[in-house]
């Protein structure tokens, strides 16, 4: 049975940013000025994810909370720091913001919404009709065909179950704090199906996704050319894989 909604409202719930970041010094710092901008009364925590370069020097210099990790875990790991930091503090929400520039600040407004009207995840789709983001070859045909089984998992439509930037209320939170996927695909695609099986809200908003402002891609053609593999195994393995159990409170 899905909670009630909150009667915690936009304006004054604790709301934490956390921006997970590998080699992102060209973008980080005016991200997290349009962060400061558009959300000027959210905490926000960069989790560097072994960066080799000045990414964590210049967050710090923003006046930011930093967490480093010491070695790559990839964003799942990143946001598995995120999710326990909020836990342990409180915090109501918690924002997935790339550090590379492509979640848009003034988007996340939206996303919040959605968790007030009752929704436990709201996931911001670059396919709800707005903006021109287009997706082509395996990679394209990978997102339509997780699109479809989700939508029927989750019982609501669902068009984007691959995009990062996601909003998550109290009860996601401590579901991911437990455990959140690292792996490949993990972090949108096993959530999805923990956060299921969990019987947590799954709602999404119509998003902009913009252009990198820096760094580089995460995903090279070769990997591109393998998507629709992969996507159809993480899906194959977050179905009959076993997880830790979940707080009764959660899935209550």
């Amino acid at each position: 049975m899905v909670a009630a909604v909150s009667s915690t409202s936009v304006s004054t719930r604790r709301v934490l940013i956390v921006m997970p970041a590998l080699n992102e010094q060209d973008s980080v710092v005016s991200v997290l000025a349009q962060v400061k901008q558009s959300l000027p009364g959210a905490d926000v925590l960069v989790v560097d994810d072994g960066s080799t370069d000045r990414t964590a020097e210049l967050a710090r210099a923003c006046g930011v909370r930093v967490a480093r990790l010491s070695v790559n875990l990839g964003v799942g790991g990143a946001m598995r720091t995120g999710f326990r930091y909020a836990a342990a503090r409180g915090y109501d929400a918690v924002v997935q913001v790339d550090a590379d520039g492509q979640h848009d600040p003034d988007e996340v407004g939206a996303l919040l919404r959605l968790l007030d009207e009752g929704a436990d995840i709201a996931i911001g789709s670059r396919f709800a009709g707005k903006g021109a983001y287009r997706a082509v070859g395996p990679r394209k045909y990978a997102m339509v065909a997780l699109s479809l089984v989700f939508s029927r998992l989750s019982g609501s439509k669902l068009t984007d179950v691959t995009s990062g930037f996601k909003a998550m209320g109290p009860r996601a939170i401590r579901l991911f704090a437990g455990y959140y996927p690292a792996e490949y695909l993990g972090d949108t695609v096993e959530a999805l199906v923990m956060a299921i099986r969990a019987k947590l809200s799954i709602r999404e908003t119509p998003v902009v996704m913009r252009e990198r402002a820096g760094g580089k891609p995460s995903h090279s053609p070769v990997k591109s050319a393998v998507y629709l593999g992969r996507a159809g195994l993480a899906l194959l393995l977050a179905l009959v894989r076993r997880r830790p159990s979940v707080d009764s409170s959660v899935a209550a």
